[in-house]
C-alpha cells in the first residue's frame, strides 16, 4: 500500500471547518458557535450551530439547517435562539434547549431579512432584541423577494454613493430594529405554557425621530455597531450631513428603552465629540445601561487615524473622558484599539489591539479613568490574534476568548485576569496546526532596518519539511491597506502555509503604513505610497539576501493585493523588480487617477493630500503607470468586475502595458468576485492560478486539479483513518485526558489507540510502543517481536526527526500499524 504525505494544500484549507467564536452560558458550562464547511467532492457548503461542552471539549449538533444562524442564550437559560432565513425572505426566531436537542419552535417571524441579534434580559420570561435588517425609505422592513421589478434598469444618482464595495447603492437603508421576546405563563392547558414569542418589530432610527441615519455602517458595518441593555440601544453612524464618499466622520446615538413594545417617537441623545472629528466604532454599554465606552478617531477623512477610548459616565450630562488624553493631542498610549468591551462587572475595560504583528488583549481598570495612564494597562495575551473576548460565566471575572494564528485556524481558551499565565484550553480546531499538517516550529520573525534606518518587523513562514542545510526559494508577500499588517493570524484568502507548503520560506514585512507599530509609523505612508514602503521592501529583500542563508534569492517571486498589488505594479517599474523571477497583481492600482473611480474618495484624497486639481505633482508622482516602460518582469494580473474599490479598468490597463510590450503574462478574473475571492469555487481556482504562476518560474513542480498533494484513492484512506480519528481527539480538552482515554482501554479501536497515544506529546515512543504490544493482535497469540520491534524503531525515528509534517508521520505509523493488524492472515510483515 502506497501512502503519501498529506500536507496543507489549498483544498485543506479551503474545506477546513471554520468556526465562530463561541459565547458561554450564563453558568459557563456550555458554549455556542456555529460552523461551516465545504466539500469539494460534493461542491456543497454545510452550516452547523454547535454547542461544546466546556468541562470536556466535546462538541455536538443543535442545528444543521443551513438557513439558521445567529444563536443566542436565552437570558440565564440553557435555551437557545437563532435567525432562521425563509424561502420567501422572512426570517423567524426559533427557539432550541441545548440539553433537548431536535425539540425546537418558531416563536415569530418578521416581515423580511435581518441579522445581528443581541439580546438583553428585562426581567423573568421578558427579553429585548435588537436586529439589522434593510428599511425602505417609508421605514418598513425591506423584503427583496416582496420588491416590485421596474420596467427600466436605469439609475440617477445625484450624489456619492453612486457604487459602494461591490453593489450599486439603492434606496433601503440598513437600520436597526428592535423587538421583545415574551415568555408566556405555565399553563398546562395551554399549547403556549412556557414558550417564548416575538412581540413588536420597531425602526429604532425613524422611531428616534433620526433622518438620513444608516446604521450599521455600510459597506462592513454589523453587530460591533452597535450595542443594547435593558434600558438603552446605543449605536454609531455617519454624519448624515456630510457626504459619506468624502467624509468619514461619525456620531453616537443614545437611544432611552422605557418600553420594548412602545412604539412612540422618543428623542434619541446625540454624542458628538468636539476633538474627535473622524470615524467611531465598538459603542459598548455598562449592564444597567447608564454609561457608555467607544472608539473614536481625530481626523476626517482618515480611515487609518489612531483610535481613541471615549468614556462617557453619564449620557445625560454629556461629560466625555478621553481615556489616555494628553495635551498635545497624541495620546498617551501609541497603540489604537480595534475593539473595547466592559468586564462582567463593568469594572474594567477589555481593549484588544494589534501590537507588533499581534492581536492582543489588554485589561484597563476603570477606577480614576480620567487620570490614568497606559501604566494601568495589564497586558493579558501575548500571542496569535484575538477576535473576540466575553464573561466565561455570568457572574466570573474569567474571561472566554477566541483566537487563531497563523498555524491555528481557531482556539477557545479561558483566561482569569488575575493570573493570566494560567490559561485552560477548551478546543482548538486544528489541535495547534497539527491536523492541518502545520505546527508553531514552521514560524519566525525578523527585524531589520528599513527606510531611515527605522525597525521593520516581518514574518517568515517555512515549510513543514524545512531543513535549515537547503536553500528555498523565496515568496515574498506585501499586505494592502496600505494601513494594514500581516499578523500572527489566519487567513483563508493569503494564507502565508499555502506558499510555504508548497516549498518556499514566506516573508511578509510590515513596511511603513502598516499598523500595530506605533501612530507615527502607520501615518507616515502619507504622501508616500511607492517611497518609504518601497525602500522598506528593498532593505527587506537585502536583509534577507544577506542573513538568511536558507533562502534562494535567486528564485524569488513576489506578490500582493490591494495596495500591495499597487506595490507589485510600483515594483515592476523600479531596480527591485528585476530580483524577482515572476509577479502576482491582485485588484491592484496602476493608475492613480483610477482611484477617482474609487467609490471611498476621502482615501485618496487623505493619502495623497488631496485632489488631482489641487495636487497633481502627488497624483502623478506616485503612479505606477509613468515607469512602465521599464516593466519587464513575467507578471500575472488577477480583478473581479465586481470590484469597485479598484475597478476592473486598472488590472485590464496593466494586463494590455504587458502583453503589448511581449512580457510573458496571464489575467484571470471572476465576474461575481469583489476586491476579494470569496467564493470557494472560484477561490481554489485562484491559489491554482498563483501557485502554478509562481511555480513554475523558480522551479517547483505545478499544482494539478487535486492539488497535488493528495491522491482521490489515497484521499479515501486519509478520511477514514485520520478524519475520523481527529474528530474524536479534537473533543478532547487536553493531552492528560487523552492519554487517560488510551491507557483505560476506553476506545477498542487499535489505529484510534496508536494516533491518540502519537499524538500526546507527552508519551515517548516506548511507551506507545509498550501499549501497541497489548492492544494489537498477534500471530497465533504470541506478540510478533518482529513487528514490534519495527514499529518501536519507526516510531522513535519519527518522534526525534524534524523535517517531516506531523501528518506524514502519523500516516506513516498508520500504515505500519495496519500491516502489523494483518500479521494473523499471514498477510503483513
Amino acid at each position: 500500500m502506497t501512502i503519501r504525505a498529506v500536507k496543507f494544500s489549498p483544498e485543506v484549507l479551503l474545506e477546513a471547518p471554520r468556526r465562530s467564536a463561541a459565547v458561554p452560558n450564563a453558568t459557563g458550562s456550555l458554549a455556542v458557535y456555529t460552523q461551516t464547511t465545504y466539500s469539494f467532492e460534493s461542491h456543497s457548503r454545510t452550516s452547523e450551530i454547535r454547542v461544546i461542552d466546556i468541562a470536556t471539549g466535546q462538541s455536538y449538533l443543535i442545528t444543521n439547517d443551513t438557513a439558521a444562524s445567529n444563536p443566542c442564550w436565552l437570558g440565564d437559560t440553557d435555551q437557545l435562539v437563532w435567525l432562521k432565513e425563509k424561502e420567501n425572505g422572512n426570517t423567524s426566531f426559533i427557539i432550541g434547549d441545548a440539553y433537548k436537542v431536535g425539540e425546537t419552535y418558531t416563536a415569530g417571524t418578521v416581515p423580511g431579512p435581518v441579522s445581528d441579534l443581541k439580546l438583553t434580559t428585562i426581567k423573568d420570561g421578558k427579553i429585548g432584541f435588537a436586529v439589522s435588517g434593510k428599511a425602505n425609505p417609508d421605514g418598513t422592513l425591506y423584503n427583496p423577494k416582496d420588491a416590485k421589478k421596474p420596467h427600466s434598469t436605469g439609475r440617477l444618482y445625484t450624489s456619492l454613493f453612486v457604487r459602494h464595495w461591490d453593489s450599486y447603492v439603492e434606496p433601503q437603508k440598513n437600520a436597526i430594529w428592535y423587538g421583545l421576546l415574551q415568555r408566556a405563563p405555565d399553563s398546562p392547558a395551554s399549547r403556549q405554557s412556557g414558550k417564548y414569542s416575538v412581540s413588536g418589530l420597531t425602526n429604532l432610527i425613524t422611531i428616534s425621530g433620526l433622518t438620513g441615519v444608516e446604521s450599521p455602517i455600510p459597506p462592513f458595518g454589523g453587530a460591533g455597531d452597535f450595542d443594547i441593555s435593558p434600558t438603552a440601544i446605543v449605536f454609531v453612524a455617519k454624519d448624515p450631513d456630510l457626504n459619506p464618499a468624502t467624509h468619514t466622520s461619525c456620531i453616537l446615538y443614545y437611544c432611552p428603552m422605557f418600553s420594548w413594545t412602545d412604539i412612540s417617537v422618543r428623542e434619541a441623545k446625540v454624542t458628538k465629540v468636539t476633538s474627535l472629528q473622524g470615524a467611531m466604532s465598538s459603542p459598548v454599554l455598562t449592564k444597567d445601561g447608564g454609561s457608555i465606552a467607544f472608539l473614536a478617531m481625530r481626523e476626517d477623512g482618515y480611515e487609518s487615524d489612531k483610535n481613541r477610548i471615549v468614556y462617557v459616565p453619564n449620557p445625560w450630562e454629556g461629560r466625555l473622558i478621553e481615556i489616555f488624553e494628553s495635551r498635545d493631542g497624541e495620546g498617551l498610549w501609541n497603540l489604537s484599539p480595534n475593539t473595547i468591551s466592559f468586564s462582567y462587572d463593568d469594572e474594567s475595560l477589555l481593549i484588544q489591539v494589534e501590537e507588533t504583528g499581534r492581536g492582543v488583549l489588554y485589561s484597563l481598570p476603570m477606577e480614576d479613568i480620567e487620570r490614568a495612564t497606559p501604566a494601568a494597562l495589564t497586558k493579558l495575551t501575548y500571542s496569535g490574534y484575538v477576535t473576540d473576548v466575553v464573561p466565561a460565566a455570568k457572574n466570573s471575572p474569567a474571561l472566554f476568548i477566541t483566537s487563531n494564528s497563523l498555524v491555528e485556524s481557531c482556539l477557545y481558551t479561558i483566561l482569569d485576569p488575575g493570573t493570566p499565565d494560567d490559561v485552560k484550553i477548551v478546543s482548538s480546531s486544528s489541535q495547534s496546526g497539527l491536523t492541518l499538517g502545520l505546527s508553531s516550529n514552521q514560524v519566525d520573525e525578523i527585524w531589520f532596518a528599513g527606510a531611515n534606518d527605522h525597525p521593520v518587523h516581518a514574518w517568515v513562514v517555512k515549510p513543514s519539511t524545512f531543513d535549515p542545510k537547503k536553500k528555498y526559494p523565496l515568496a515574498y508577500l506585501i499586505h494592502g491597506g496600505p494601513q494594514g499588517a500581516w499578523n500572527d493570524q489566519w487567513s483563508t484568502r493569503w494564507n502565508p502555509a499555502v506558499f510555504a507548503e508548497q516549498g518556499y520560506v514566506v516573508i511578509t514585512p510590515n513596511p511603513t503604513g502598516s499598523t500595530g507599530y506605533g501612530q507615527p509609523f502607520t501615518d507616515a505612508i502619507r504622501g508616500s505610497w511607492g517611497g518609504l514602503p518601497y525602500i522598506d521592501i528593498q532593505k527587506g529583500f537585502e536583509y534577507i539576501e544577506n542573513n538568511l542563508p536558507y533562502v534562494d534569492t535567486d528564485r524569488a517571486v513576489a506578490l500582493g493585493a490591494s495596495y500591495g498589488g499597487y506595490m507589485m505594479n510600483w515594483i515592476q517599474g523600479h531596480s527591485l523588480g528585476r530580483k524577482f523571477k515572476a509577479l502576482v497583481t491582485h485588484d491592484g492600482v496602476f493608475s492613480m487617477t483610477g482611484q477617482l473611480a474609487s467609490e471611498e474618495q476621502y482615501f485618496p484624497l487623505h493619502d495623497l493630500g488631496g485632489p488631482l486639481w489641487k495636487v497633481p505633482e502627488q497624483w502623478e508622482r506616485w503612479d505606477p503607470s509613468r515607469f512602465t516602460q521599464y516593466w519587464k518582469t513575467p507578471h500575472l494580473i488577477i480583478h473581479n468586475e465586481l470590484d469597485y474599490r479598484l475597478t476592473i479598468s486598472e488590472g485590464l490597463a496593466a494586463f494590455n502595458v504587458l502583453q503589448i510590450k511581449g512580457i510573458e503574462s496571464a489575467f484571470l478574473t471572476f465576474p461575481d468576485e469583489n476586491h476579494w475571492v470569496l467564493k470557494p469555487e472560484n477561490s481554489l481556482v485562484w491559489h491554482h492560478t498563483v501557485l502554478n504562476w509562481i511555480n513554475k518560474y523558480v522551479g517547483l513542480p505545478p499544482v494539478t486539479d487535486d492539488g497535488n498533494f493528495v491522491s482521490k484513492q489515497n484521499s479515501a484512506l486519509f478520511s477514514s483513518n485520520f478524519m475520523v480519528l481527529t474528530e474524536v481527539i479534537l473533543v478532547l480538552p487536553s493531552q492528560s485526558n487523552l492519554q487517560v482515554m488510551v491507557v483505560n482501554n476506553q476506545s477498542d479501536k487499535p489505529l484510534e489507540k496508536v494516533f491518540a497515544l502519537f499524538l500526546c506529546e507527552t508519551v515517548d515512543p516506548l511507551s506507545m510502543v509498550a501499549h501497541c504490544k497489548d492492544a494489537l493482535p498477534s500471530r497465533d497469540g504470541v506478540c510478533a517481536d518482529n513487528g514490534v520491534d519495527c514499529l518501536e524503531f519507526v516510531a522513535d525515528v519519527l518522534w526525534s526527526t524534524s523535517g517531516r509534517c506531523v501528518q506524514f508521520k502519523i500516516i506513516l505509523l498508520c500504515a505500519l500499524v495496519e500491516e502489523w493488524l494483518r500479521i494473523g492472515s499471514g498477510q503483513g510483515l
